[in-house]
């Protein structure tokens, strides 16, 4: 019998050997931890539909911070959820609210070794849910909302923030926000766009987490599901208004977008695994029907396969913990 010569088997043989010509690794440096911080809480609060996730105290959020830090994280994104909101979202400007003053203190405590990143968006703050203010019709306003953005970008930047993180998918959010960081004497605080971010049903558990009061849905600003070219219209748009990093979202459902953005950006590229990946993982892992460690191994793996120069996951200390 004549046998093949060329085998690629040979160099699976042994783990030591698949680690040799490993062509994806995972690094703790390559994770960023979302963490949600409520005002008024006394203790932490779990989130039903994300198991082992919770909405942090302003206490418990520092201990998440240091651990983040002590685990080499990339970096640790902050979700403010206030105890009032109303129609133009006022507390994501205040100074004083919790999102930035929680800014404030994570900085004090984390000081220059872990990024502190902030998202920036109008939905945690608003009494409809929406990610930018509303007109006379009941539509988000694109422009109206740019202006507190500016603004937003700028408390941010004064209360600590390493990195700002505009999520709201509105038109031109990225030069606005440039603009008002340069002439605000903070040209040197990087912007991570959210450049092409879904309106994905992946999302759900995220309502939970950020307590949402959503009226409706979000597909008028952000993305249809079916649409490909448009994703990479969008981050050519952010990168021309100067997008230091740029972010696709979902993860998993859209790897092929994740891959195309990749081979096109000259900055990094971001991924998030949203919280219904998180919740579907768990779900599967909770009725025995995955292992539990491999699966969120594998995932994390397969965005990184696909571009992602870092991944933001509610997995990232326990796997930073797994790597160590």
């Amino acid at each position: 019998m004549a046998f093949p010569s060329d085998r690629p088997r040979r160099l699976r043989r042994t783990p030591a050997l698949r680690r040799l010509v490993a062509e994806t690794r995972l690094h703790p440096a390559d994770f960023i931890l979302p963490v949600f911080v409520r005002e008024g809480l006394s203790e932490p609060a779990p989130i039903s539909s994300m198991p082992g996730v919770v909405q942090h105290t302003e206490a418990t959020l520092l201990e998440a911070a240091e651990e983040a830090r002590d685990l080499g994280l990339g970096g640790i994104m902050l979700f403010g959820i206030p105890a009032e909101r109303d129609a133009q979202g006022s507390a994501g400007l205040d100074p004083q609210g919790i999102l930035n003053r929680s800014i404030r203190a994570v900085k004090d405590r984390v000081g220059n070794d872990l990024p502190v990143m902030s998202d920036l968006c109008l939905d945690e703050f608003t009494d409809h849910g929406h990610c930018g203010v509303l007109d006379s019709s009941g539509s988000v306003d694109n422009d109206a909302t740019l202006e507190i953005y500016a603004q937003m970008g700028v408390v941010q930047a004064e209360s600590g923030a390493d990195v700002v993180a505009p999520s709201g998918m509105m038109d031109g959010q990225v030069a606005v926000i440039r603009q008002a960081l340069d002439e605000a004497g903070h040209q040197d605080i990087p912007i991570l766009a959210y450049a092409a971010k879904y309106a994905s049903a992946y999302y759900g558990p995220f309502r939970d987490a950020v307590d949402s009061q959503l009226q409706g849905d979000r597909r008028q600003y952000q993305m249809d599901a079916p649409n490909r070219t448009e994703a990479i219209r969008e981050v050519e748009l952010d990168l021309a208004e100067g997008a230091d990093m740029v972010m696709v979202k979902p993860a998993a459902a859209y790897l092929d977008i994740l891959r195309e953005v990749a081979e096109i950006s000259d900055v990094p590229v971001s991924a998030y695994q949203v919280s219904g990946e998180y919740a579907l993982i768990e779900a599967a892992a909770a009725n025995g029907w995955v292992d539990r460690q491999a699966v969120v191994m594998e995932s994390l793996m397969a965005i990184r396969r696909a571009g992602a120069t870092n991944v933001l996951t509610y997995y990232a200390a326990e796997a930073a913990r797994w790597l160590r």
